[in-house]
């Protein structure tokens, strides 16, 4: 479902009249207060993978809405989806929509999964800036992954349980990846700074982690270069190699590339859908074209001409 900015002001619109309409009415609603649309506190769960910039989003969200307060817990995507599907959480932040069996499991609770894309990353691969390599096609990829390729280079990732494994291993056609030169760390942080104290390393990553980096990675963010990648299927252009950027998404000349989901099982207009509509807005989405990742709708851009 696609949400305009218009609806947005409207849904906070009537939330605000709601609640200064229900002051003084029955107590015992009170005790137990629903979180509104831009109002109260919920529970969300967020694939760990995009904590950058979901934060950013969060962080000026709640610095519009005073009142609003989503508490959100970054999990591995398996943990997303067990908090989901056992009712932790009705509102998740995923790289994939639901398939059909956890669709199922909702819904015989009555719980329509309302789903909105927001932004798409690409995943980007990195090595040490020593390292001579600087490009790789889709199909050494697929032969590194399926141990077919010479381990002469170390592949390393984030959390096994992570949704970028998953999007690996459909990618190799694989369920396991039983290489010895291939490893599965802690974060995607753990990648890029194994990745920059080791020349004979490949990282694969979210492109959101490369970008604007805290402190605390920051310098070995520095250490490390994005590879170029080829696809050797394309049939616009089958020889050149492409690095991940909001041009090469938009073009779809980088073959690495997931969406972005929030996923609210509340059934109501309440704080998951008021984030939805956060996100989808044209404030929400120019934070995601400030971060360097791909917007699911371009904002205007807004020129002004001086007589």
């Amino acid at each position: 479902m696609k949400i305009n900015t218009g609806l947005f002001i409207c849904a906070i619109a009537v939330s605000l009249l709601s609640q200064g309409c229900g002051a003084g009415g029955d107590k015992k609603q009170d005790k137990k207060q629903l979180d509104g649309f831009v109002t109260g506190t919920a529970n969300f769960s967020a694939d760990e993978s995009f904590s950058p910039i979901v934060n950013e989003e969060l962080f000026v969200f709640r610095g519009i809405f005073r009142d609003a307060n989503p508490v959100i817990t970054y999990k591995p995507e398996t943990g997303v989806i067990s908090d989901l599907l056992n009712d932790k959480t009705r509102v998740a932040i995923l790289s994939r929509t639901l398939d059909t069996t956890e669709s199922g499991v909702l819904k015989r609770r009555e719980l329509v999964p309302d789903v909105n894309k927001f932004a798409i990353d690409a995943v980007a691969l990195i090595v040490n800036q020593a390292s001579n390599d600087t490009t790789i096609s889709v199909n050494e990829i697929k032969q590194m992954l399926r141990g077919e390729a010479k381990a002469n280079k170390s592949i390393v990732f984030d959390n096994p349980n992570s949704s970028l494994v998953r999007y690996l291993k459909a990618l190799a056609g694989t369920t396991e990846f039983k290489q010895k030169n291939i490893y599965a760390l802690s974060s995607n942080k753990e990648v890029i700074k194994y990745v920059s104290t080791h020349t004979d390393a490949i990282g694969i990553t979210g492109f959101s982690w490369l970008n604007d980096p805290d402190q605390d990675y920051a310098a070995a963010v520095d250490k490390v270069k994005i590879m170029g990648v080829k696809d050797e299927s394309s049939k616009t252009a089958p020889n050149e190699y492409f690095k991940p950027s909001q041009t090469t998404l938009v073009e779809q000349s980088y073959p690495l590339s997931r969406s972005l989901y929030i996923i609210d099982c509340t059934g109501r207009k309440g704080l998951g859908a008021g984030f939805a509509s956060f996100l989808a807005s044209e404030r929400g989405q120019r934070i995601i074209l400030k971060s360097g990742l791909l917007p699911d709708s371009l904002p205007p851009r807004e020129i002004n001409i001086v007589h």
